[in-house]
């Protein structure tokens, strides 16, 4: 049996309980310490999970043990963190977005290639049974080759439900860099990188007021924009229609769909590991349900990172890369661009699409 890869996770905020309890099905992984700027919330993450070592952030980058980091900070914090991660000689694993900023992003990827080091970034929602089904049915020509695409994530904010929700609406928030990222990873997934966008963003609302405790009746200045539009062309000439927003207290509208020169595709929210699919034919008269044939359809939270260290143990690509995540973070700021300058913009990035899975493979499984 491959000896698993030695992980460290950086930050044990709510988003840890999942990896941590994952991270225990997984054989590629092993999280051997945890730490947060909190030690006591560390410590007692590490007691919760049985993790042998809690740890300030700095002791963790120090601990000769861990090769492999996954940085849960908060967004503002993921550049400095992967930074620090990669000069202390450890693969880093970063929560999405990647950075904020595609310099940061550029500078974290040739960090890693000159100290020959992996990097690596969620989501992984893209490797879950749901989606890797869809994948499955668009390589087999189930709808013919894609030609467009429509995908949209409309809610009226996390302000209604979050304890915390103010850093989704300052620098490094917004619909488009919080939940882009899920939409965006799963149409490359599918179709392939993006060469080209334009878009409008703007911010409707200049406060939000807070519905949830402990902060209820509390505002928000909003410093990001809350309702972004954009049109995505593709390398292979398919062409997509993006809507990002937090502004929408209501809507009757698909998570994504693909249309193809023989079908149409409905894909399930690609913020989840599985849901529903439906396929619709040329000379159908109706969709019809499609079943998941790919296992991992539940929270399966850290697929990704499991199956990167299987591939530095193999010596293979993995899946949720580096690459993948800047053009994703590329297309987005492009887009943001876009809306500023008034015009399109060329993406200058571009990435593999990702293999795909294989199939049969049982749950908590990345390699068969």
């Amino acid at each position: 049996m491959v000896e698993p890869v030695r992980v460290g996770l950086m930050g044990t905020g709510v988003i840890s309980d999942i990896y941590l309890t994952n991270a225990a099905k997984y054989a590629e992984i092993d999280i051997v310490a945890c730490a947060d700027l909190d030690v006591d919330r560390a410590r007692q993450a590490a007691a919760k999970h049985g993790v042998a070592r809690a740890y300030s952030p700095d002791d963790l980058l120090a601990d000769p043990g861990v090769e492999l980091v996954i940085n849960l900070t908060i967004p503002r914090a993921h550049a400095e963190v992967g930074v620090a991660t990669l000069a202390a000689g450890k693969h880093l694993y970063s929560e999405k977005p990647f950075t904020i900023e595609r310099e940061d992003a550029a500078r974290l990827l040739a960090s890693a290639a000159e100290r020959d080091l992996r990097v690596g970034s969620a989501p992984d929602t893209f490797l879950g049974g749901g989606l890797q089904t869809c994948r499955h049915l668009i390589d087999a020509g189930a709808i013919g080759q894609p030609v467009a695409a429509t995908a949209f994530m409309t809610g009226h904010g996390p302000e209604g439900w979050h304890r915390n929700p103010a850093f989704f609406y300052q620098y490094g928030g917004g619909p488009l860099l919080d939940m882009g990222p899920y939409y965006l990873t799963a149409l490359v997934n599918l179709m392939g990188p993006v060469r080209r966008v334009t878009g409008s963003a703007r911010a409707s609302f200049p406060e939000r007021t807070i519905g949830s405790e402990p902060l209820k009746g509390q505002t928000i200045a909003v410093e990001v924009p809350t309702h972004v539009a954009a049109v995505l062309d593709f390398a292979s000439g398919a062409i997509a229609t993006l809507v990002t927003s937090f502004d929408v207290w209501a809507a009757d509208l698909p998570r994504i769909e693909v249309y193809g020169a023989t079908g149409s595709l409905s894909v399930p929210d690609p913020n989840q590991f599985g849901g529903p699919i439906r396929i619709h034919t040329a000379g159908a008269k109706d969709w019809s349900d499609a079943p998941l044939t790919f296992a991992s359809a539940e929270n399966s939270r850290g697929i990704g990172v499991a199956d990167m260290a299987a591939a530095i143990r193999a010596g293979e690509p993995h899946r949720a890369s580096g690459e993948l995540a800047y053009h994703v973070l590329d297309i987005m700021a492009s887009i943001l661009d876009a809306s500023e300058s008034g015009r399109h913009i060329d993406i200058q990035s571009t990435c593999d699409r990702p293999a795909p899975l294989p199939e049969g493979l049982p749950d908590w499984a990345v390699r068969a």
